[in-house]
């Protein structure tokens, strides 16, 4: 079977699978795999550089006619207020009685005089949270500007400076 395809064969299929995605790739290659490698999925990870597990999959697929479907939605890292559902609302009550409205209303962010680490600190001292448990500090300052919080230092009153023209002398 092998004899059949040349290299032009093989990167003419690899160009049709790497088009494919998800259950017609499979498909695709499970079939391939059954022309030309005799059905073993470790030939035709040799010959097409296909993964192994893949063709399983897909013939396992045409063998049985049923799906399998991908859990894509599972994947990847989730937000800290999935992994710690109460640690928004204690961050909330640490961080409202230090923070305050845009005193223009220009923006709907209420500045905070709370820094990341303050925050950080403060759930760790007073809502009972392990060190390990929290992410880190980078981790709370993106939180905070996804929680509409904006940091803002706090300015001091500056007196008035006298303007010397504007004075007359007597």
């Amino acid at each position: 079977m092998l004899a059949d395809l040349t290299g032009q064969s093989i990167a003419t299929i690899k160009a049709a699978a790497k088009r494919l995605t998800g259950i017609r790739r499979r498909e695709f290659q499970a079939q391939v795999t059954l022309d030309y490698c005799c059905g073993s999925p470790r030939r035709s990870e040799i010959v097409f550089g296909w993964g192994r597990q893949t063709v399983c999959t897909g013939l396992g697929e045409l063998r049985s006619g049923i799906e399998c479907r991908g859990n894509f939605s599972a994947r990847g890292r989730h937000r800290t207020e999935e992994v710690l559902p109460h640690l928004e609302e204690d961050l909330r009550s640490l961080v409202d009685p230090q923070s305050q409205v845009d005193p223009k209303f220009q923006s709907p962010f209420a500045y905070t005089r709370m820094t990341a680490k303050a925050v950080r600190q403060a759930l760790i001292e007073h809502k009972e949270y392990t060190s390990e448990e929290l992410p880190d500090e980078r981790t709370f300052r993106r939180l905070l500007n996804r929680l509409g919080y904006r940091m803002r230092r706090v300015q001091k009153a500056k007196p008035l400076k006298k303007n010397q023209g504007n004075q007359r002398h007597l």
